[in-house]
């Protein structure tokens, strides 16, 4: 499919009809914030599965008995209602945020 010059202003004149002459800019506003957020969370998740992989790269392959712990054990992993707390938390602060954005 190859769009020529004709077809995308055609496109554009529907999209102006469509959503009005004032709605266009805070729509592509929206969309650029949107695909920014998009960007940030696959560069997060490409460097976690990076991470992981360079770990399980680096661990040889006998591992000897750990030492013996004189000190407290480690903290237990939180459980699901308190990592979903902070899902929350972090949500409403990025909500907060991007509303902080939009006001001039």
């Amino acid at each position: 499919m190859n769009l020529g010059a004709p077809e995308i202003i055609l496109i554009l004149v529907a999209l102006v009809l469509l959503f009005g002459a004032k709605k266009l800019p805070d729509l592509a506003r929206g969309v650029g914030r949107s695909l920014r957020i998009f960007k940030a969370e696959t560069s997060k998740l490409n460097d976690d599965d990076d991470d992981k992989a360079t770990v399980v790269q680096a661990q040889p392959q006998a591992q000897p008995a750990p030492p013996p712990q004189l000190h407290a054990a480690p903290a237990p992993e939180p459980s699901a209602e308190e990592q979903a707390r902070k899902l929350e938390e972090q949500a409403a602060r990025l909500r907060a945020a991007a509303q902080a954005d939009k006001r001039p």
